[in-house]
């Protein structure tokens, strides 16, 4: 009888036979897939993956298994890989083990047993390197969700500039496939947290582009370094904090931090947070998106332009079909999102354009239509497949 939820296993071998009798060894423990064709395997882990351990032999026609596991380590980092290898092969396979490009090798023929053994413990492996990246994922997210909570609650401007970053961001690194694209949405959540310790006036300039005094600069010079103090005891997130202290870095190389990096050399997270940084701070005056870039790419070296075409092509295929409603802000609702800042009679910012309607915010939207005195409709777009940041 077959064990429920099997760990799966790609075997990949030009021996048809070497194939049929290892799927027959293993598939009582495994789910076990074969192929004798490299390119295939590649294909198959990326249409019908994950796998937990993908097993190649050395030596193959088309591809030899060391140059297929390094390229399979590339398209699936968490599957563990495994060499097979005969006796007149040991030097190329334990330089592949040094190389860190496989977990285990082993010689044909290899025994049964100690096959089922190396692939227990390649799973098992496997089940360390994901069970760590979910932990630390779920860790990092809910307390970072938390941060934001309340700095939703705290700073409707900062947060509101924050997620709107956070969604552009993310298409952005979507677009131009960049790897790790979690340290730059991140690094666009946690950009604003420093505006936590401003006056109410510095954020409302800030927010709108407004011209600060000397004394008012020195405050917000600061801000990345107050930023840093706050994200400093967080774990794992050194990455985050070097686009960060990146973020205000022109593309020619000027502007803080005090180093030479410039260009490409800068973090593509610092580049594409400054990039969308001053877009929503134009767009908060007034401008229309397309008026916007014309007015960043006259800023000569600031910013990376490969990013300003990106984020042309992002507008250019953003649908202009959402649905947006005038409502009672009594009747807004969980998963609509505010198409437009909500303020006060007396101008004060509640509640920012691009925040979803979570449910915390339901709980501050009923003591605000309580207190505030808004009585005009909200502006709100209805989630589905239509809605676009």
């Amino acid at each position: 009888m077959l064990e429920p939820n099997r760990p799966r296993v790609l075997l990949v071998d030009d021996e048809a036979l070497v194939l049929e009798g290892l799927q027959r060894q293993l598939r009582a423990r495994f789910e076990v897939t074969i192929t004798s064709q490299p390119k295939q395997a590649m294909k198959l882990v990326v249409t019908n993956g994950p796998y937990a351990v993908v097993v190649s032999d050395l030596r193959m026609p088309e591809m030899d298994g060391v140059a297929l596991l390094y390229s399979l380590r590339q398209l699936a980092p968490d599957t563990v890989r495994v060499l097979l290898t005969g006796y007149a092969d040991l030097d190329a396979a334990i330089a592949a083990v040094n190389e860190g490009n496989v977990f285990r090798f082993l010689t044909k023929p290899c025994p049964a047993g100690m096959l089922i053994r190396a692939l227990e413990a390649s799973v098992e492996q496997h089940r360390l390197i994901t069970a760590e990246r979910v932990l630390l994922e779920q860790t990092l997210h809910g307390s970072l969700k938390t941060l934001t909570d309340i700095l939703a609650l705290v700073n409707p401007a900062a947060f509101g500039r924050s997620i709107r970053a956070r969604k552009l961001v993310g298409r952005l690194a979507a677009l131009q496939q960049v790897p790790d694209p979690w340290q730059a949405e991140i690094a666009a959540m946690l950009a604003q947290v420093g505006w936590v310790t401003l006056p109410t006036e510095i954020t409302r300039k800030l927010y709108h582009g407004a011209p600060l005094t000397p004394a008012e600069e020195v405050i917000v010079d600061n801000l990345p370094a107050v930023t840093e103090q706050l994200l400093a005891n967080i774990p794992r997130l050194e990455p985050v904090r070097e686009i960060l202290r990146c973020q205000h870095k022109h593309y020619d190389g000027q502007g803080p931090p005090a180093s030479r990096i410039c260009g490409d050399a800068i973090p593509w997270g610092a580049r594409a947070l400054r990039a969308v940084s001053d877009l929503d701070v134009l767009e908060s005056q007034g401008y229309a998106v397309e008026v916007a870039l014309d007015t960043m790419r006259l800023r000569t070296g600031w910013y990376d332009p490969g990013l300003l075409a990106a984020i042309a092509k992002l507008h250019g295929e953003t649908p202009r079909d959402a649905t947006v409603l005038k409502l009672p802000l009594h009747a807004v609702e969980l998963g609509m999102t505010f198409a437009e800042d909500v303020k006060t009679p007396f101008g004060l910012l509640l509640i920012a354009r691009g925040q979803e309607v979570t449910a915390s915010l339901v709980e501050r939207i009923k003591n605000l239509a309580l207190n505030s005195k808004i009585t005009d409709p909200v502006a709100v777009i209805l989630p589905g497949p239509s809605l676009s940041p």
